[in-house]
């Protein structure tokens, strides 16, 4: 039969599956078999041939119709998994179900009412020879999910089969150990099986439906509440399913193992169609969809920061239920980590591969699922991140990353790519090897548009924030906090910063202590504060490498002095803000010296009109993100009690969010000093008063920094006079040899602000996530134009 004749026959089907009024029997196997069994159609064609609007009319017209369909295609997965799929005509009719319910059942999610039909149990299915009784019977929901995983496992369909001889030796698929048949080399596995284009693409096909059942989150909204664990995910990764170990195992090794490059001939993506590259993109979207966790609530010890809260040598304290994040968090060979760390920064810096002839190296568009993927593997194995920060190799996750986030930066639709970028630098900025391995030069040129450079990383870090928050676009706003907190907690580590650099700094110190900008937001100041903090370290503790930013500080010291003699008077407020009208960009790019971008870079761009993205839940504060530890002499860390958070002398008043997005949890005392501080007009809108100014301008931290202009002011002035100096290299010679020994005030304890676990980002992620998912999943739409809840789907 010609495949124009299977359409043909398929479409049949569908309108009389629409028009019939009365109940199809399920023992009516000539109707329903039309189907799948004598059908050869593509997942597209099924999109095509089964319109939304006639899914959604048998849902409401003829839903016993609906309901048997899905029990009959489900039934058929379980039958093809029972008997291991030996002939062509039981694998067709296995991909044409998995097709059918992919299409199918986000419409079945949309609807509330439907959303249990899947955990209901099907009368007379048991889960044996049928003299089972009912109470036995599975619901549809677990049969099809073990379905499923039998068949990723199936000798011959998914996995080579181990038998040499065909004569009736077929393996039966119950016996069979599916760890023998883990699909790469890498984790807990050391042969990699021959590739096999048809196993990719029926695996493909599978993880294409596992990952449709978990996307029933997709249509909840977002709420706090981590009891609000997705039943799918969770069967799925409980040990009801045989084979989650040799499952997680292969996800992982396929997405580290995958090289998109390959053997390094120009332009071989064009001759040669890659089947790895879709099955890689679905196994990271299955596996960071089974790991959305949220570990602010695990309740299990961590122990002196080795074990993750799912402690394997603890009898007590039982990791997580969900056996995929319990799997991630005990990963800890050396060589594990190395080919896990390896595989991601080779995929990672993959956009960022320069060829000299134009589009001749592949590149993945999968960066996103895979900085995730990253990020859940720092946040639920500490062993992972400690390795990840033993070498300079997380150099080679930071390039990429600050690439990503130059690259996004106008660019609206890629908020959320920002926002994870910034967060994984937050989560590696917490531990000191993160400070200590930026003192690495940079000479791997990867093309930015931002200012030529000689230095190291941190130079890089730097002059990329400094171009996010002077060039990015309005939405960016609330991560300045994060970006400065990221710059303050690896600044006591600083050896060395160029000049490009230092004068960034002074720059965004200049920018943020104009007046209109400190009086028109309640939480403005704390920008400040950061930059001071982050140059009151470098003095402390890193002066003698330094003598650039000393330098700077010195040319620029008329911001200090302003910011000591800021005016407090009410007076003086009013006419700081009426500055604010004449000059409405945030932040001015002038004095700001950009100088030549780097050669051949093109400038970040704003998205096309018309380009969708997927709305986000607030971030939390950076009071919420973070929590404060002392690091002592020995170079030990000790968490700060909370009450040290509110208006501490290194002035971090708990942030508040952006577009009076606040998270409720902010500490309710701090929130009425600010309404006794600031008076609200009658609009509600909030105005600067002058005790609100006293309150902090009394706690900025200009000590260090004016003892050193007071010491090194006059002397460099008198080598001038005297030497009729007006170069450069000459003061700078002198700083170098300069020393303040004895001269400084006692140095201040160095704070770290630490990433902590809370259920916000938990939440952020999940919205995140399946938006990305949602966006990537275009051939076939997936869940195009359903009804989902957790996020919006907006066009720029």
């Amino acid at each position: 039969m010609g495949s124009a004749d299977s359409k043909l026959n398929f479409r049949k089907a569908v309108i009389q599956l629409t028009t019939k009024t009365q109940p199809v029997e399920a023992t009516d196997n000539a109707f329903w078999d039309q189907f799948w069994a004598d059908t050869a159609t593509s997942v597209q064609d099924v999109f095509a041939l089964v319109p939304a609007a006639e899914i959604r009319a048998v849902r409401e017209e003829s839903p016993s119709n609906l309901a048997t369909l899905c029990y009959k295609a489900v039934e058929k997965l379980v039958q093809g998994a029972e008997s291991g799929c030996h002939t062509e005509k039981e694998r067709q009719i296995v991909l044409n179900c998995c097709r059918l319910l992919t299409r199918i059942l986000p419409y079945i999610f949309e609807d509330p009412d439907w959303r249990g039909f899947f955990w209901s149990t099907v009368p007379g299915a048991g889960r044996g020879e049928g003299d089972e009784d009912d109470e036995n019977a599975r619901p549809l929901a677990e049969s099809l999910l073990l379905a499923v995983t039998d068949l990723l496992f199936c000798p011959d369909f998914t996995v080579q089969s181990h038998r040499r001889s065909t004569v009736d030796t077929a393996e039966d698929i119950h016996s069979i150990d599916s760890c023998e048949y883990i699909w790469e080399a890498g984790v807990g596995f050391a042969h990699s099986p021959q590739p096999n284009y048809i196993h990719d693409l029926n695996r493909t096909e599978l993880l294409k439906l596992l990952l449709t059942c978990f996307s029933e989150a997709m249509y909840l909204p977002p709420s706090s509440d981590s009891s609000n664990t997705n039943p799918w995910v969770q069967f799925f990764c409980s040990t009801e399913n045989r084979h989650a170990l040799p499952l997680f195992t292969s996800l992982l090794n396929v997405v580290c193992a995958y090289d998109p490059v390959g053997y390094g001939i120009p332009y071989n993506h064009l001759l040669f169609s890659d089947y790895r590259e879709p099955l890689v993109e679905e196994a990271a979207q299955v596996l960071i969809v089974t790991l959305d966790y949220d570990s602010s609530t695990s309740s299990s010890p961590t122990v002196d920061g080795t074990t993750t809260g799912t402690a394997m040598d603890d009898v007590d304290p039982p990791g997580p239920d969900n056996l995929f994040v319990n799997y991630l968090s005990r990963i800890h060979r050396e060589e594990d980590f190395q080919f896990i760390l390896k595989g991601v920064a080779r995929l990672l810096s993959n956009p960022l591969v320069q060829t000299y002839l134009p589009n001749s190296a592949k590149k993945i568009q999968f960066h996103q699922e895979l900085l995730v993927l990253f990020w859940k593997l720092c946040d639920f194995n500490k062993k992972f991140l400690f390795f990840v920060l033993k070498s300079s190799d997380v150099l080679d996750i930071l390039v990429p990353i600050l690439y990503f986030l130059n690259d996004a930066r106008a660019d609206q639709s890629r908020v959320g790519l920002m926002h994870i970028g910034v967060f994984i630098l937050l989560l590696l900025s917490g531990e000191r090897n993160f400070g200590v391995r930026l003192n690495k030069p940079y000479s791997v040129r990867v093309p930015m548009d931002i200012p030529v450079f000689t230095g190291t990383h941190a130079d890089l870090l730097i002059i990329v924030f400094h171009k996010i928050i002077t060039s990015g676009h309005q939405r960016l706003q609330p991560l300045f906090d994060c970006l400065l907190t990221i710059v303050v907690n690896v600044s006591p580590y600083l050896k060395s910063l160029s000049m490009v650099a230092a004068n960034k700094l002074l720059h965004l110190l200049e920018a943020f202590s104009t007046t209109w900008f400190l009086f028109s937001a309640v939480q403005n100041h704390h920008l400040v504060f950061f930059l001071l903090e982050v140059f009151n370290n470098i003095i402390q503790y890193q002066f003698d490498g330094n003598s650039n930013l000393v330098y700077a500080v010195i040319r620029k010291r008329n911001v200090f002095h302003q910011l000591a003699n800021l005016p407090t008077d009410a007076q003086a407020i009013q006419k700081g803000l009426q500055r604010r009208k004449k000059t409405p960009e945030p932040i001015s790019r002038t004095n700001s010296q950009d100088g030549v971008s780097m050669e051949g870079s093109r400038p970040a761009a704003p998205a096309e009109p018309g380009t969708l993205k997927a709305s986000l839940v607030a971030t939390p504060g950076i009071d919420k993100l973070t929590e404060k530890s002392q690091v002592s002499e020995d170079g030990t860390m000790r968490s700060l009690e909370p009450e040290a958070s509110q208006l501490s002398p290194e002035g971090n008043p708990p942030a508040a969010l952006s577009d009076g997005e606040s998270w409720s949890g902010e500490a309710s005392h701090s929130r009425r000093d600010r309404r006794r501080l600031s008076s609200a007009s009658s609009s509600g809108q909030w105005t600067p008063t002058p005790d609100w100014v006293m309150s902090w301008k009394s706690k900025l931290p200009l000590q260090t920094i004016m003892r050193l202009l007071q010491v090194l002011v006059p002397q460099v002035e008198k080598i001038c006079i005297d030497k009729g100096l007006t170069d450069e290299s000459e003061i700078l010679k002198f700083l170098q040899h300069g020393t303040l020994v004895g001269l400084l005030p006692v140095p201040h304890p160095i704070l770290i602000r630490k990433y902590q676990a809370n259920s916000g980002t938990a939440m952020w992620f999940r919205t995140y996530m399946w938006g990305v998912i949602y966006l990537r999943n275009v051939d076939p739409p997936i869940w195009y134009d359903t009804d989902v809840k957790l996020f919006e789907i907006q066009r720029v």
